[in-house]
């Protein structure tokens, strides 16, 4: 096991009602700024839950973040939070809201444009505090310092990290107005949250291992029978909580770490603007054919932990591992391959020219370059 240092200072709040705990969590001297998505918490009564715990509060709404919060949209939340003088952030909303919201933080008190901050982490300074109400389980970001924000101008999709949020409330009541297909989607990007800190070489952790493998057989449990009834509280709590488990850093501890499939999937999405959970269905598989050299004894493990696959040559029990995988992402209503959206040689030498461009070196061992990318989704079509 590695050296590591864990620190997590968000505050769950996970339930029933739990949303009208905003009235005191969120200290009463503070100008907040409420961030809000397309509109559908105003259709299932999100919002009137919301409003009715910061009556007493001083707030204005920001409305339209997106799904890959484009910093163009950003930008107008910013030019309004330092208008009001706002010095709180409340996010309410799935990830992409919280995402934007992270970025929002950083931008309020800096000087400069907020791109500059996603390009730079060494501009990163003062932060407003940060809350979340989330509403679509599949990100994580209510527990971590991370945020994904794109750029619709020059088509590029990159992460920072800088700060945690306060408190995230997680009220498994929420999500059952989601609409399939990101239900689906965000199953996917849980499954691949937990393969991207899981899926490099056995033995670093026998205990984050474990509790990966927990996560994964959790969520392939659970995926159909939300199919057949989403709104069943307790598989919708199970659905949250794994979703912020599989990427709060509790299983990264002392562990290598890959995210080859997101870095690509990010690639895909911030050209052609497919859903997040939907180009890491496509790429998994394939990084896992192409990386399967590599990360051999780990998909030998998995495949027999999470799949039960104990016969056949270890080169068969590979196969079928990576077969699983990919008709786990079939059975959730997903797209596996590249020509099933669209997407062909353009845009495969496009992703190539990109990681060739940085220098890029990914993976748990660094060494996924433009042309091992190339490799990935051609594997993919």
């Amino acid at each position: 096991m590695n050296n590591f240092v864990f620190q997590n200072p968000t505050k769950l709040i996970f339930g029933k009602g739990t949303i009208a705990r905003l009235a005191r969590e969120i200290p009463g001297d503070k100008t907040v700024m409420v961030t809000y998505g397309g509109g559908s918490v105003k259709k299932n009564g999100i919002y009137d839950q919301v409003t009715a715990a910061l009556k007493n509060h001083r707030y204005i709404e920001f409305w339209g973040i997106e799904p890959n919060p484009s910093v163009e949209t950003l930008r107008q939340a910013v030019a309004l939070g330092k208008e009001h003088h706002v010095d709180y952030l409340l996010a309410v909303g799935g990830g992409s809201v919280l995402d934007g919201t992270k970025l929002i933080s950083v931008a309020i008190p800096y000087s400069g444009d907020a791109w500059e901050l996603v390009l730079n982490a060494e501009l990163l300074g003062d932060a407003l505090p940060v809350a979340s109400v989330m509403t679509m389980p599949a990100t994580g970001s209510e527990m971590n310092a991370g945020a994904v924000i794109s750029n619709k101008t020059t088509q590029e999709k990159f992460a920072f990290n800088y700060k945690h949020p306060q408190f995230a409330i997680l009220d498994p009541e929420t999500t059952y107005s989601i609409p399939a297909f990101h239900i689906a989607c965000g199953l996917a990007d849980t499954f691949v949250h937990v393969m991207e800190q899981y899926m490099t070489t056995p033995d670093q952790s026998w205990l984050t291992d474990r509790w990966a493998e927990g996560i994964l057989l959790n969520v392939v449990e659970i995926a159909p029978k939300i199919a057949e009834n989403k709104h069943d509280y307790h598989l919708m709590s199970e659905y949250m909580l794994s979703a912020t488990l599989a990427l709060n850093g509790l299983i990264s501890m002392g562990v290598t770490q890959d995210w080859v499939t997101h870095m690509i999937g990010h690639e895909l999405t911030a050209i052609h603007g497919i859903t997040h959970g939907q180009s890491l269905a496509i790429v998994l598989p394939a990084t896992m054919t192409v990386l399967q050299a590599q990360k051999r004894g780990k998909i030998l493990q998995y495949g027999e932990r999470v799949w039960g696959i104990t016969t056949g040559t270890p080169t068969e029990r590979v196969l079928a591992a990576i077969d699983c995988t990919e008709q786990f992402f079939r059975s959730l209503n997903l797209a596996t391959h590249l020509n099933e959206v669209q997407i062909g040689e353009e845009t495969i030498a496009e992703v190539e020219r990109r990681f060739n461009e940085r220098k890029v070196a990914l993976g748990e061992a660094c060494n996924v370059n433009g042309a091992i990318a190339r490799a990935i989704l051609e594997a993919c079509l």
